[in-house]
């Protein structure tokens, strides 16, 4: 029998962890303890164009050296391919995945839509069968246009109709990966996770991992999406956007920073504390109701957010 509570952090290994990471895993591995729960880390890199030799590696030591104890083995996705496959093979079997000779061109002429994660509807082109002398290139998911709804535990009721919010979305792609959506799914139900805590990027994903947990007649579980750090221009802290690596030497003070980010009021002088103090503060303190309830917050500098707690104090 799994605890009642079963949480994960999954970082993707495509760079050095940064201050957004950071937030994320503080945010899932406190709320974990304070539940007496089991924290779980996975290292999503099914996506191998997309992974950085020894990212991973420094990942999971940079965890460490920030205090971090997660419970188990670390799982990899790249390991996992066959439960992927399995679950695919279900889906064809049920009629519910369907072959798609679709390229990326040919779909962004086609398309009518905006997706609502930015992208275009697929307008279900081989939906009732490939067109004539095409060949297979992905395999996608049907949807429907009936309502797919969760209540987040911070920001409230979202709801999607996936047919035309989404459209029927792809499974394995054409160079031949699984998609993140696919083996996200597979890997929770697998884990038996039971509480996913993850930034607010991925909010917009939920309802068709919902739709394929259903699809797969796997549990949904309880989800809970954090706000994502931003620059100055808006956009998300990543390795695309030149986000900074964390530095061992500035474990407390960054520690303190991510846990002002999720409006946990530190004193400041945490900052100059021993690590061990810093958990001990945080496992004391947590309390989820102070996270701010939006999907994203400025982070201009480090003292900034200190600053701006303190004035709101």
């Amino acid at each position: 029998m799994f605890p009642s509570y079963r949480g994960r952090f999954a970082p993707s290994p495509t760079g050095p962890l940064h201050f957004g990471s950071l937030v994320a895993a503080l945010g899932s591995y406190l709320d974990a303890r304070a539940h007496q729960g089991v924290w779980l880390v996975r290292m999503e890199d099914v996506d191998a164009p997309r992974t950085a030799p020894g990212a991973a590696e420094g990942i999971l030591r940079t965890l460490e050296d920030f205090g971090f104890e997660w419970d188990g083995a670390v799982v990899w996705q790249s390991q996992r391919l066959d439960a992927y496959a399995a679950a695919l093979q279900q889906l064809k079997e049920s009629g519910l995945a369907y072959a798609c000779a679709c390229s990326r061109r040919e779909i962004g002429d086609s398309a009518t839509r905006t997706a609502i994660d930015g992208g275009r509807v697929y307008p279900g082109t081989c939906r009732n069968g490939l067109p004539a002398g095409s060949t297979a290139r992905a395999w996608r998911l049907r949807t429907t246009g009936d309502e797919t709804a969760f209540e987040d535990r911070l920001q409230g009721r979202i709801a999607q109709r996936l047919e035309q919010d989404v459209g029927d979305f792809v499974l394995l792609r054409a160079d031949g990966l699984y998609a993140y959506q696919l083996a996200v799914v597979v890997d929770d139900a697998a884990q038996g996770i039971t509480h996913v805590v993850r930034g607010a990027d991925l909010l917009d994903s939920t309802p068709r991992q919902i739709w394929l947990q259903r699809c797969l007649s796997l549990p949904t579980p309880s989800y809970a999406h954090l706000p994502v750090a931003c620059n100055a221009a808006g956009e998300k802290l990543s390795k695309q956007t030149r986000a900074p690596g964390l530095r061992r030497e500035r474990a407390a003070a960054e520690l303190t920073s991510a846990l002002a980010f999720l409006g946990q009021q530190p004193p400041s002088e945490l900052a100059e504390a021993s690590l061990a103090e810093i958990w001990r503060w945080a496992f004391a303190h947590w309390r989820f109701d102070l996270i701010p309830r939006q999907r994203n917050f400025l982070v201009q500098s480090k003292s900034s957010i200190l600053d701006r707690q303190g004035a709101g104090s």
